[in-house]
């Protein structure tokens, strides 16, 4: 039964994205059509819609759309511009420091909005002119600013590490949080110096421009920007407001900051909720269908078969690790990141409990890994984004995309083996 249930849920699931069918509809379908050899159809109708219902009825949820519109009115609001001015204080003095910068104002504003698709069209219609005015080739910006965008996932706050902490049955967002900082640097570093190798072998020079405002007024004017982060982490860590209390604050302040810049107003507010709800319904939608995938493949023992087909390939954690690496790798050429989440999460969670891997360390390692899979066709989300906004093809970027997607492969490999990577500060804070 297990077999059987597992080809035809999988099957018809790849048989509607070879279609084109929306990933929400092709899971709902493929539940509906795996369930119809399992159940009655009156019982299966009753029990799928009373799944979806508390799929998404749930307050930590509400956290995502609020995070969501947090991130549209930072990069609507003039946050973007300041933190890039900042950033390029800082590196001004690297040769290739345009993608230097680019790096670190991904790592600055992904820090803020929890997005990396925000991060890489913020960033990219801010950097690429900039890039191309000193003679970088379009292809090279386009590609570290793809590469370096998922730093935003990993460094909190974050929407998928929130969605995770759902699915996984309440780990801690505080843990999670905390241990995204070491792994979501590392990922940006390992990303910044093979982009300036490349800089250094295309002869790309340091900075040549000269700021008009003083080194103190540049930092004095990304400040407030920053002070978002420090008022989202040190409210959810001092127990001041929840995660998703969290993304109220977040709205409020950084909508402040952008009528104080002059850059937000009531008609793109307006259009900012507009996006926003129609983003967060796509989600929520989705983890309607996916609750509803997780039932049926529960019921169909479906996750014991893959950890017993898993565990029993090795009893080497280490091996299994790379297994689960490498599988999600995978995977992350076809499915987006939230899909993702809702789908494998609770395969593999009784993997790690097994071999006795904390599922702050395995949360942390998961996000990583799909966020790579952001960066890589087919269904890449940061790539289409980047191209978009960098107009390059995606022919053009695969030059330069190949060493830094090393780079970030290097950084998982980091994390996954070196738990202390993503485990010190939490146990520090003695949150895990």
């Amino acid at each position: 039964m297990v077999v059987q249930a597992s080809l035809i849920l999988f099957g018809v699931f790849i048989l509607m994205l070879v279609s084109g069918v929306p990933i929400s509809v092709g899971i709902g379908l493929a539940s509906i059509v795996t369930a119809l050899f399992s159940f009655e159809p009156e019982v299966f109708a009753i029990t799928a819609a009373q799944r979806s219902f508390s799929g998404i009825d749930s307050f930590s949820l509400l956290a995502l759309p609020f995070f969501t519109l947090a991130g549209n009115i930072m990069n609507k609001g003039g946050i973007a511009h300041r933190l890039v001015r900042l950033a390029r204080l800082g590196v001004g003095w690297i040769p290739g420091y345009l993608a230097a910068t680019n790096v670190l104002a991904n790592m600055f504003f992904g820090a803020i909005s929890g997005s990396s698709v925000a991060a890489t069209s913020a960033m990219g219609s801010i950097m690429n002119p900039l890039e191309k005015e000193e003679g970088y080739d379009p292809n090279y910006s386009a590609a570290v600013n793809i590469c370096s965008a998922p730093t935003g996932i990993i460094i909190p706050p974050s929407g998928p590490l929130i969605l995770y902490s759902i699915t996984a049955g309440g780990v801690s967002v505080a843990a999670l949080f905390m241990g995204g900082y070491l792994p979501g640097i590392l990922l940006g570093v390992c990303v910044l110096a093979v982009a300036m190798i490349i800089a250094y072998k295309q002869g790309y020079k340091k900075s040549t421009i000269k700021e008009t405002a003083s080194a103190f007024k540049v930092i004095m004017d990304a400040l407030p920007s920053l002070l978002a982060i420090i008022i989202v982490m040190a409210g959810i860590l001092l127990g001041w407001f929840t995660p998703t209390e969290a993304g109220v604050v977040a709205i409020l302040y950084c909508g402040l900051l952008g009528f104080l810049y002059r850059e937000l107003n009531l008609k793109n507010l307006y259009v900012l909720l507009a996006e926003t709800m129609i983003s967060s319904a796509t989600i929520l939608f989705l983890i309607a269908t996916s609750t509803i995938m997780s039932y049926v493949m529960s019921y169909s023992g479906i996750p014991a078969a893959i950890s017993q087909m898993l565990l029993s390939a090795s009893s080497n954690k280490y091996v299994i690790l790379l297994i689960m690496n490498l599988f999600l790798l995978f995977m992350g050429m076809f499915l987006d990141l939230t899909p993702a989440v809702l789908i494998f999460t609770p395969i593999f969670l009784p993997i790690i409990n097994s071999i006795g891997m904390s599922p702050v360390h395995f949360g942390i390692m998961f996000i990583l890994n799909l966020g790579i899979g952001s960066v890589t066709p087919p269904v890449g989300s940061c790539l289409f984004v980047g191209c978009g906004v960098g107009k390059v093809t995606i022919e053009g970027v695969t030059k330069y995309i190949i060493p830094l997607f090393f780079a970030m492969v290097v950084a998982l490999m980091l994390v996954t083996y070196i738990p202390a990577i993503s485990l010190f500060i939490p146990q520090l804070l003695g949150l895990v």
